[in-house]
């Protein structure tokens, strides 16, 4: 329901329009009306089925691939490498179904958001109801501390003050009226006679009538959007597309082995070809890369963790790693989400006042902690013992409350048997009735609060006069011929380690941008001290956004660093028009945020974030702070860098065994490699493979963000597989007329001792003597995986088994200087083709 039309609606014509009045409040037969016109007060959502979540973990190719790997396994008597498989499988569907179930339970915890007890007035007598049996035209009764339970059309209010923070993000408590506005709004910030479900009363009492229950209810509207939103993140993307890739590749070139073999060869023995191809196809399949990827992930969350960053997805650290834009809600997270005196005018006054400010502050919020006001908290705290002594012999007497139309509250107190009143509010509301202000001296201090303002920082003003003692008179007559007393400024500071965060992310080729619900002025100040903005006046606000059509929304995400007074639906927006063109981190922590962080590629929260955000959040910051985000971007990156060597290094070299296995079968009437040699080949490069997920990574990788470009994947694996392609002919070439077994055997040597050379020559894009060394685990497994792999055929196991047959020391030293060839050319390929991308790179860019 749209709340914009009752804000300026007269009460009556509210009250007409639910068929209920202040005085009795509805009655029985009028609650099943408006039960069955508006609905219950309820977030529905549909039942959570696991099985349902379980099944979809299987719909994936990759999937798909690695459950026919294990397939082939076993009917080879392969009972090892089917166990380690299925394995994989298992860790991988049983960390998605965690994740997906968790999420979809969100809608559980908005529902902590609907208060259970509510005051009611129905038949003219006041009721206690649970809040789900609220209907549209309920009077409410609001009080202190309660959560407001439904949208309300305030009728009545007295000293009413809101926390609207879980929806706007704005820290300062929003004061709240009975009389409708001059002009309908559809801001939330704006709606100052509108009561919103989800929001605290901090001080005062009123009565509203309901003008919107469950999801059409402002946190409703919130609920639909965070729970209807399914993410996809970019990893599940990229990996599906990969798997998708290798399975057409593989398809192909099989079907066509398959026919050539059929054509060619007289008399093909079928299910010697059918095992020998489905093997063939195995060779292929990257069965570790959830092993590679689950390890390297488990290492960087292990890393974050010590940095105070708790990761709820794992993908997500890598996800993050991709992120090009950063969005946040300042408050609490670029600043101290906390007001603080800033400045005093005139300076030299400051004592007087502090001290006349906080005597303008009511006895009920003389208390800093829980105050409803922040700006009487902020001074609170600057009073000594010794402005404590000189405030503690006044009384108060009596006093107006702040209001929304007057923008200034009144305080009268009592010193002995003086009385003065305290007037405090907006400067252009007290100024302008006080008498020893020559116009030169406003100007002055126009001029101090336009430049207080345009550094975001909010202004009180503080004005007095002495009253007649022992006198009954009304405090509104007595506002006039005020003494200006002095203007304060409050500050909600950023946080010390802001500036270098932001630095640090611009350097990493992440851009930061500002959504908030506060005002444009405050966030633009902010913005500038953080370095995002060169101007606090680039700033673009929530209602002309909603103004703009599709196209120029487009382009004012991309121009615009800080959006302020920003709605939940439009943060939503921001975030769904920026992921068309990047990926995008979003970090927040309100309810507001929610959407937002459920329709991010990373979601990522501070710990002390509502339930429903730390629940839709895949990141959480146990520290407050943008720079463990910008430290686990790049801990992301060096997630992304290694399995990618991974995916090159294991396509390359499978791919070009694959083709060259494949092409030779068909010039020799023996298979050249057996099925079991082929899966003990592939088991033994594994291991050394999965290594690779703890290797170091060089500061080049990192300075940008990276993704699974399967385009650079294909020419590395078409490009590298022709190279060992061609080393697999040279062998077969050598070996091949010493027989089957010996061919076998050297090709089998051969095959894993150039995989091992490979992973050194691409864990670099660089020269590999002028990159960081490898870990110490990658390169003993590769040493082990190295002496195994010659041992191997001199075992007797390996002979009887395998049908190897021990190689000669001349054939050994051939292997090697093939090997050693191998990996200067694949060095320069290598390099070849970086310098060839980065050519064509810039060519682009100047185009």
């Amino acid at each position: 329901m749209d709340f914009s039309k009752y804000t300026t609606k007269a009460s009556k014509a509210v009250l007409a329009e639910f068929n209920t009045s202040l005085q009795v409040g509805l009655n029985e037969d009028q609650v099943s009306v408006n039960k069955k016109k508006y609905g219950l007060n309820e977030i529905s959502s549909n039942k959570v089925v696991w099985r349902k979540i379980l099944f979809r973990q299987f719909k994936s190719s990759f999937i798909y691939l690695l459950l026919v790997a294990a397939g082939v396994a076993l009917i080879l008597g392969e009972q090892i490498n089917a166990a380690a498989i299925l394995v994989f499988i298992l860790i991988n569907t049983t960390l998605g179904f965690y994740q997906e179930y968790h999420s979809e339970k969100t809608v559980q915890l908005l529902k902590k958001y609907i208060v259970a007890k509510v005051k009611i007035k129905r038949d003219g007598k006041d009721q206690i109801i649970n809040s789900t049996d609220l209907v549209c035209g309920d009077m409410v009764i609001v009080e202190t501390g309660d959560v407001i339970p439904a949208d309300l059309r305030f009728l009545s209010a007295h000293n009413l003050f809101v926390d609207e923070s879980v929806l706007t993000g704005e820290s300062i408590a929003v004061s709240k009226q009975d009389e409708p506005l001059n002009k309908s709004t559809e801001e939330i910030y704006q709606a100052a006679n509108i009561g919103f479900s989800g929001t605290t009363v901090v001080s005062g009492d009123g009565e509203g009538v309901v003008i919107a229950v469950g999801r059409q209810a402002a946190m409703g509207k919130i609920a639909h959007l965070a729970t209807e939103t399914i993410r996809e993140s970019s990893f599940e993307k990229e990996i599906r597309k990969l798997s998708n890739f290798i399975l057409k590749m593989v398809s192909i070139t099989l079907v066509l082995v398959v026919l050539a073999n059929v054509l060619f060869k007289d008399t093909p023995n079928f299910a010697e070809l059918l095992i020998f191809s489905i093997a063939l196809a195995v060779s292929v399949i990257p069965e570790a890369l959830p092993v590679v990827m689950i390890f390297s992930l488990s290492q960087g969350a292990l890393h974050l963790a010590k940095n105070k960053v708790v990761v709820k997805r794992l993908s997500a650290i890598e996800d993050l790693g991709s992120i090009k834009i950063l969005c946040t809600d300042k408050t609490g997270t670029i600043t101290e989400n906390k007001l603080t005196v800033s400045d005093f005018y005139p300076s030299n006054l400051k004592e007087e006042i502090l001290i006349d400010a906080c005597l303008g502050i009511a006895p009920s919020n003389k208390v800093i902690k829980g105050s409803a006001n922040s700006f009487d908290v902020a001074l609170l705290s600057e009073l000594t013992e010794k402005h404590q002594e000189k405030i503690k012999p006044f009384v108060f007497l009596s006093e107006i409350p702040f209001d929304p139309g007057r923008r200034r509250n009144s305080v009268l107190v009592k010193n002995g048997n003086s009385c003065n009143l305290i007037v405090r509010g907006a400067a252009e509301s007290v100024i302008k009735y006080c008498k020893n202000l020559s116009p030169l001296e406003i100007k002055k201090i126009d001029k101090w609060t336009k430049g207080m303002g345009h550094e975001g920082k909010r202004i009180l003003a503080i004005a007095k006069r002495k009253c007649p003692k022992n006198t009954e008179y009304k405090i509104s007559e007595e506002e006039r011929d005020l003494e200006f007393v002095g203007l304060v400024s409050f500050v909600d500071p950023i946080k010390p380690s802001t500036r270098a965060a932001v630095e640090k992310a611009r350097e990493l080729g992440v851009k930061i941008k500002i959504i908030t619900g506060d005002s444009r002025e405050v966030a633009g100040a902010i913005a500038y001290q953080a370095g995002i903005v060169k101007s606090s006046d680039d700033v673009l606000i929530g209602e002309d956004l909603a103004k703009m059509g599709h196209e120029e929304q487009h382009e004012a995400v991309d121009k615009y660093d800080v959006f302020a007074r920003i709605s939940p639906e439009q943060k939503y927006r921001i975030i769904e028009l920026l992921k068309e063109k990047e990926e995008v981190g979003f970090l927040g922590e309100g309810i507001n945020d929610a959407p937002a962080l459920k329709i991010a590629n990373v979601a990522i929260v501070v710990d002390s974030a509502s339930d429903i955000s730390r629940d839709a959040a895949d990141i959480l910051l146990l520290k407050k702070s943008l720079e463990v985000i910008v430290d686990g971007i790049k801990e992301g990156r060096r997630v992304f860098a290694n399995t990618f060597k991974y995916i090159k290094t294991t396509l390359a070299s499978n791919f070009g065994n694959f083709y060259a296995v494949a092409v030779v079968s068909l010039l020799i009437d023996y298979l050249p490699m057996l099925p079991i040699q082929i899966l003990l080949l592939n088991l033994l490069s594994d291991f050394p493979m999965i290594a690779v997920a703890t290797d170091t990574v060089d500061n080049q990788e990192l300075k940008s963000p990276q993704g699974y470009n399967l385009k650079e994947i294909a020419l590395m694996a078409t490009f590298l597989g022709l190279v060992s392609t061609v080393f697999d002919f040279i062998f077969f070439a050598m070996f091949s007329r010493g027989g089957s077994q010996v061919l076998q055997t050297n090709w089998f040597i051969g095959s894993i001792l150039t995989e091992l050379a490979l992973i050194f020559s691409l864990r670099t894009r660089f020269v590999f003597f002028k990159t960081k060394h490898p870990s110490a685990i990658l390169s003993w497994l590769a040493a082990g995986a190295a002496c195994l792999t010659i041992a191997i055929p001199f075992t007797a196991i390996g002979q009887k088994y395998l049908n190897f047959v021990a190689p000669t020391n001349y054939q050994l030293i051939m292997i090697a200087s093939v090997v050693a060839t191998y990996f200067v050319v694949t060095e320069s390929v290598k390099l070849f083709y970086y310098r060839f991308t980065n050519h064509r790179n810039l060519a682009e860019i100047k185009n």
